[in-house]
């Protein structure tokens, strides 16, 4: 549970309801609270008061209409389904020169089961509301919570001849085993009654998007630090991967070596140094990772590796598994997949989760990078966002504008001048008030850079006339 604050009256009267607080008059149906305590219990916790109104005034139990404190208590037991764990706290409280009390219900979060009503409905809460859930939303929280293991269904029409023969032949290699293919899949849980399960189809299925459609990785490049679109779309490079989880881990890997580079440059000593845009490790690892501990059940996404000229992403569908949290997930060991986690464990690329993501953070360290960042966009996905050195985007940028523009050309060039072609290189347009505060210099010579790169062919001009406070230059298209 994640409340902030000590949880004086003053909080509980005027903090607004949301995702961990939620007020109830005493006057309502007792049974009427099971709802948002299954809510509560199937997100991440939280503190139910009772005796205070949904806008913030202390009302206590002491009322004509008011229903008793043990009703109110009853309820986990009477009206809720699941392994509850429900604590609570009367408080005494003055209303008005006399004493009366109110309720607080404290909700554990359920760890590794779904709670419900006694109705069997199930709900989760979702900001300041108790959310009811559909039946493909309560089968995505039992996955969530470990009560159904995706990767363990049986896919009904597929067979051994769905397999590639090739790569398990492969796997049986690394095993060292005298085992038949039928055996090998047997043992590990991948074939039940002739079937292969999602984990066999996801580990070695000849066609695993047959079954399950977006079991897809993309790689994409883009020209710039931000992804455009419409006319301005800057996707240089798509790729899509639709192979079995050990095959993607092969192809990626080859295609995102040839696309990263190797900067070479001279140190103050004279040597040649070589600065790699990205440690491997790190971004091999992310990858994998991905691969391995995605929520493979979310049919409507895949993950995406996007590389921009200051980051490489990676995002992958499914908030963290069960346990892992943003806080703890280097200390914290739990597998979504762990059929398919130990099988590319015995191909040798899975480390334990929080032992990877541990040894990603010391390669960025090592090659003086900024720490990797990893979020939960939109709560229901995990984003690893690594950024290369300010020296290799440097370097990045340098070689761009010599392709773009004669060398004889850039050798008219000032320091002023080609600060400003750096800066335009990364960024859509640049205004006279941006140049004077990236030059470091006055209104009248930041002009005078333009207009002479503007003589040079190499800018263009846009505004309606040279008083416009719109006005704007960007790169002449080539």
């Amino acid at each position: 549970m994640l409340l902030p604050k000590i949880l004086t009256l003053e909080y509980l009267s005027n903090e607004k309801e949301g995702q961990y607080l939620d007020r109830k008059s005493a006057r309502i149906k007792p049974s009427d609270i099971a709802r948002h305590i299954v809510a509560f219990a199937n997100a991440n916790g939280g503190v139910l008061a009772i005796g205070i109104e949904d806008n913030g005034e202390i009302t206590g139990f002491n009322n004509k209409d008011s229903k008793s404190i043990n009703d109110f208590l009853n309820v986990p037991f009477s009206s809720c389904k699941g392994r509850l764990k429900v604590e609570h706290e009367i408080r005494k409280v003055t209303i008005d020169s006399k004493q009366d009390s109110i309720l607080l219900l404290f909700i554990e979060p359920s760890e590794d089961a779904v709670i419900k009503t006694s109705d069997d409905k199930v709900y989760l809460r979702v900001g300041d509301k108790s959310k009811l859930l559909n039946h493909e939303q309560v089968t995505q929280l039992e996955y969530d919570k470990g009560e159904r293991i995706f990767e363990d269904i049986i896919v009904e029409d597929s067979s051994i001849d769905d397999v590639d023969l090739q790569l398990l032949q492969q796997y049986k290699e690394k095993l060292g085993t005298s085992l038949s293919y039928e055996e090998i899949l047997d043992a590990r849980g991948l074939l039940k009654k002739g079937h292969l399960t999602n984990a066999g189809i996801l580990l070695f299925a000849k066609h695993p998007t047959k079954f399950l459609p977006n079991a897809r990785l993309r790689l994409l490049k883009f020209d710039g630090t931000r992804f455009e679109t419409g006319q301005r779309l800057n996707i240089i490079k798509e790729i899509n991967y639709e192979d079995a989880i050990p095959k993607i881990i092969q192809k990626v890997k080859n295609a995102i070596t040839l696309q990263l580079r190797e900067f070479q440059y001279l140190d103050e000593n004279g040597v040649f140094k070589v600065i790699p845009e990205y440690p491997e490790f790190a971004w091999f690892e992310g990858i994998v990772n991905s691969l391995t501990h995605r929520n493979y059940s979310i049919m409507g996404d895949h993950i995406r590796v996007s590389l921009y000229d200051d980051r490489l992403e990676i995002l992958s569908p499914g908030k963290l598994p069960n346990i892992v949290t943003l806080d703890n997930m280097l200390n914290t060991r739990y597998s979504r997949n762990p059929r398919i986690a130990r099988v590319l464990g015995e191909f040798g690329w899975v480390k334990e989760l929080n032992e990877g993501v541990k040894r990603i953070y010391d390669e960025m360290q090592m090659y003086f990078l900024k720490s990797p960042t990893y979020s939960e966009p939109n709560g229901n996905s995990v984003l690893l966002v690594l950024e290369n050195s300010i020296t290799s985007r440097q370097l990045r940028t340098d070689d761009k504008i010599s392709s773009m523009f004669d060398q004889e050309i850039l050798g008219q060039l000032n320091e002023f001048e080609t600060t400003i072609i750096q800066f335009l290189t990364n960024n859509k347009s640049i205004t006279i008030k941006t140049a004077k505060n990236i030059l470091h210099k006055g209104d009248t010579f930041s002009r005078k850079q333009l207009k002479h790169l503007e003589e040079l062919d190499i800018i263009e001009w846009h505004g309606s006339n040279k008083s416009d406070p719109t006005q704007y230059y960007t790169l002449k298209s080539k």
